[in-house]
């Protein structure tokens, strides 16, 4: 059975941003020296003037652009728990596994993180459109979620706490 890391849990509980963000790079380097080490996202950290090299676009709408993402990300984690939930059932009861909208998922938030050329974030977005191991694709997921806190701390923490109030009514 999958088992979600505690960060999934305290994330939403986070009160304040620094803290949110502290943790984030905790988990986030913990995970890329360890499990994830063959992907070498350990001391990446995102240049946004890639993208205004290579987009053409100012630094201010890449800033946006990468905040959009994180909301994204954050959001996208609960759609992608519900789909490795049903995969684990699937193969709990010895059934075909169908990681189409798992893929499909991870396919749509690629594009954007290759468009924002945001390395880690494509290499675990990569690693979660061709890996079968379910307990693998749940430790990219936390890097992910992780990963993209660090880009926004600010932005994340919003949204972590809207998605909260959401729930809570």
């Amino acid at each position: 059975m999958l088992k979600k890391f505690k960060f999934f849990i305290r994330s939403s509980r986070a009160n304040d941003i620094t803290s949110l963000y502290e943790e984030a790079k905790e988990i986030c380097d913990a995970l890329a020296s360890g499990a994830l080490r063959s992907l070498d996202i350990k001391d990446y950290t995102y240049d946004a003037k890639e993208a205004v090299d290579e987009l053409g676009i100012d630094e201010e709408l890449v800033h946006q652009l990468v905040e959009d993402y994180v909301d994204q990300i954050v959001k996208s984690i609960t759609q992608f728990e519900i789909y490795l939930e049903t995969l684990q059932e699937s193969q709990d009861n010895e059934l075909t596994l169908d990681y189409v909208p798992f893929r499909e998922l991870a396919h749509k938030n690629l594009g954007v993180a290759r468009n924002l050329r945001i390395k880690d974030a494509e290499k675990l977005l990569y690693e979660l459109m061709k890996k079968d191991d379910l307990e693998y694709l749940l430790t990219c997921l936390e890097a992910l979620k992780v990963c993209a806190i660090k880009l926004s701390p600010a932005r994340a923490f919003d949204t972590l706490n809207l998605i909260k109030v959401k729930s809570a009514l």
